[in-house]
């Protein structure tokens, strides 16, 4: 699939190849975790005597954590390397479904703090999209031409992870219970672990450790957080984190609660729920590809916003269609593919828009701007139904619109160069290491 050149800082086809397989099965089993527990929640519920809402309360502090965790990642991997920090981030899934076995039943306050953990897994795309741009961008040409494909097979991970957990819950869960659910899916993230220790390091680290080192006082002040919102880097940190934020009302909405909107709006009943499970899934993961590609070829800025004004447009036609499945289901996924599609392209030009010194941490920065989106919107909706709203008004104010508008401001995200270290740098790493 790659070709065996290798480019001017040392990085082969294998190199390459190598990371693409460990990045994708970490996001795999980093979705596996993260999908599972929302499966077993209410057999955990039901363990506990725990009711729906009290449930739902839970889940909301634990988005909260999720996105605390992932958020304080992204430093921590601008520090210790983007190889470590893939190592870290898997090491703390493995932990996190590990201490949900083990402290599920201690009290809902433990298990919040463990499920925070979670963040750790829900890092991993960031991780992965920091580690794979500066890679693919130093590989031969004819790798770094199709690098937002590449990446979108890598992204694609998180369907194949979340039918893994459903498939697996299904057949395990009569046999070994919840607890050894969450065991088992600790199981695969320390096996990653094990190969994750011989990637390599991107030369763009690399080389950023060495001007590091020899950093002034001053210079080192362009590191963490705070850099995220200096100078020219400002407008990326505000307009991606805005749109990326707005578009998770439209995820909470249309993809997590999508079956609950359609059968209330619609009176559809949807019999097989592993029906609109796989199709979803089996649609995101085409429009990853689709997006990947298509990032390549027109732009991500541009790809990521024709894809979610238009899903915008579909749900809103999908809430006002006739009460019939074909027509209800046929616009649903379309919406889907084209909301779900973008993220292939979206994370991986989050990962070009920062400058090497805090490319993890912008991106663990606009990451957690998802989970904030999904608990406004869970808010939102919440507000307009008990207020003797509609789902179909709800999902209209809190879902499709936010997706539109979410489109629409990726615009102003500024152009993206995607080689930010010159091919004469990074010989100069190369020669420097040998």
């Amino acid at each position: 699939m790659l070709e065996t050149t290798e480019s001017s800082a040392g990085m082969s086809a294998k190199d390459v190849r190598y990371a693409t397989w460990v990045t994708l099965f970490a996001w795999v089993f980093a979705v596996y975790d993260f999908i599972l527990f929302g499966t077993l929640l209410p057999e955990i519920g039901r363990h506990e005597g725990w009711n729906t809402a009290f449930q739902a309360e839970l889940a909301t502090w634990i988005a909260v954590g999720t996105a605390v965790i992932a958020l304080l990642v992204g430093p921590a991997v601008d520090r210790m390397g983007r190889r470590n920090g893939i190592i870290l981030t898997v090491s703390g899934a493995a932990v996190c479904s590990a201490l949900t076995a083990i402290g599920g039943g201690l009290g809902s306050l433990v298990l919040v703090l463990i499920r925070s953990l979670g963040g750790f897994g829900y890092a991993e795309q960031t991780v992965n999209a920091t580690y794979l741009s500066e890679l693919y961008a130093s590989a031969a040409p004819s790798v770094a031409r199709r690098r937002g494909f590449l990446y979108s097979l890598v992204q694609g991970g998180w369907p194949i992870g979340a039918l893994l957990a459903a498939a697996l819950t299904a057949i395990l869960l009569p046999f070994i219970g919840w607890q050894g659910c969450f065991i088992f899916a600790a199981l695969p993230s320390l096996i990653i672990v094990v190969f994750a220790r011989k990637l390599e390091e991107s030369p763009q680290f690399l080389a950023h450790q060495l001007e590091r080192g020899r950093a002034t006082a001053q210079d080192r002040d362009q590191h963490g957080l705070r850099a995220t919102l200096q100078g020219s880097t400002r407008r990326t940190t505000l307009v991606l984190g805005a749109a990326f934020l707005l578009n998770w009302f439209a995820i909470q909405v249309f993809s997590v609660l999508g079956t609950t909107v359609i059968t209330d709006v619609h009176h559809v009943s949807f019999e097989n729920s592993l029906v609109v499970l796989i199709l979803s899934n089996l649609v995101g993961y085409l429009g990853y590809l689709a997006f990947g590609f298509l990032g390549d070829r027109i732009g991500r800025r541009n790809a990521i916003a024709w894809g979610w004004t238009i899903a915008g447009v579909l749900f809103t036609g999908m809430l006002y269609a006739p009460h019939s499945l074909g027509p209800v289901m046929a616009l649903y996924s379309l919406g889907l593919f084209f909301l779900i599609g973008p993220y292939a392209a979206l994370l991986f030009f989050i990962g070009e828009s920062f400058p090497t010194t805090i490319r993890a941490t912008g991106g663990a920065l606009v990451a957690a701007m998802g989970p904030i989106g999904a608990i406004l919107a869970g808010l939102g909706a919440t507000y307009l139904l008990n207020a003797g709203s509609t789902w179909q008004l709800a999902a209209l104010y809190f879902g499709a619109v936010p997706c539109v508008v979410s489109g629409l401001l990726i615009c102003a995200a500024p152009k993206v160069i995607p080689d930010d270290v010159s091919d004469a740098k990074l010989s100069g790493v190369a020669s420097s290491l040998a």
